[in-house]
């Protein structure tokens, strides 16, 4: 069987409302990325030296990221060798496999949750990524598995943060803890463990300060966070997910480095994917940090953050090359 039908049998089992989200998601990425890799394909009779050149641009200009781009023309200059592949069409496949294989990793991507009692997951990210509006999503997402949320309004520095978290908590029809704007971030998550207890909340989702790596006092901040946490949940925090926006590219990576040096994350979430022609970000944070991508925005409304799955990530993309496989499979 074909890698393209097993990739198409691999989705075929999934929620066609969630393939269509990836998409859908996915477009503006699938517009650019894969026409000029099409038009590489399709214009290059041979596969020689300006053939990987050109390829390595176009993988670039996706922002794969340099690094990952330069392993993956490598692997594929051996198996050119290996199979003495002659025709650009050959390559179609392994290219798609390649990236699923660099997407994939040993983690999981569902979330952690505690063996029993309160599973609490902290969120961490610059402002303006969407931090507040994926623990909105997620918490929609969790309480449609039946699941009872609370949220913590921990960030209590930026204007208008604590009312936005307090505007998804009526959307979605969960309890938000608060204080007041400009209060003490430890004391917020303090009140919302010891109500998310008493209440038997499943999760507790809390949001923290858009902390810029460089200001110190707000990474410490961020440790006096989790040592409230530890104190009254001795296993939380379960997750510490970084939130980026995809559609800063390379930006994200930087951001995403500096944020596991500091906060020991477990995850990423990344967010406006819809937005963005550089989708191929995905593929350079997943390579250069280990960290598995747990979600991913593809979209505005509630239900459009969706558990990272890189069989519909890479079939989304890709699906031109799939329907074509299809045809010649069936021809």
């Amino acid at each position: 069987m074909s890698f393209f039908q097993r990739l198409k049998d691999s989705i075929s089992s999934k929620a066609e409302a969630v393939t269509s989200k990836f998409k859908e998601g996915l477009a503006k990425t699938r517009d650019v990325f894969i026409e000029r890799v099409d038009d590489l394909f399709s214009r290059r009779k041979k596969i020689d030296e300006e053939f990987y050149e050109e390829l390595e641009e176009i993988l670039i200009g996706a922002d794969v990221g340099v690094n990952t781009v330069l392993k993956l023309i490598e692997e594929l200059r051996a198996e050119v060798r290996k199979r003495k592949i002659e025709s650009p069409s050959e390559l179609q496949p392994i290219l798609s496999e390649k990236i699923i294989a660099l997407l994939k990793g040993d983690e999981q991507t569902s979330l952690r949750m505690a063996d029993s009692g309160l599973t609490v997951i902290l969120f961490v990210g610059v402002n303006g990524v969407g931090k507040t509006t994926t623990i909105g999503k997620l918490a929609h997402l969790l309480k449609s598995e039946g699941k009872k949320v609370m949220m913590a309004a921990g960030d209590t520095f930026r204007a208008g943060a604590i009312e936005q978290l307090e505007e998804w908590g009526r959307r979605v029809g969960v309890d938000v803890i608060k204080q007041q704007a400009g209060s003490d971030p430890a004391a917020v998550m303090f009140d919302a463990l010891q109500a998310a207890k008493s209440r038997g909340a499943d999760v507790l989702l809390c949001d923290t300060a858009g902390r810029l790596q460089n200001k110190v006092n707000l990474m410490e901040e961020l440790n006096k966070i989790f040592r409230v946490i530890r104190r009254e949940v001795p296993e939380a925090p379960h997750e510490v997910l970084l939130v980026l926006d995809a559609t800063t590219g390379q930006n994200a990576l930087m951001q995403a480095k500096l944020f596991d040096e500091k906060s020991g994350l477990t995850g990423l979430v990344l967010t406006k994917l819809d937005g963005t022609a550089k989708g191929g970000i995905v593929v350079a944070i997943r390579q250069e940090l280990k960290l598995p991508v747990k979600f991913v925005g593809l979209g505005e409304k509630m239900d459009d953050l969706q558990q990272f799955d890189s069989d519909q990530f890479v079939h989304a993309l890709f699906n031109k090359w799939v329907a074509e496989a299809d045809k010649q499979e069936q021809g």
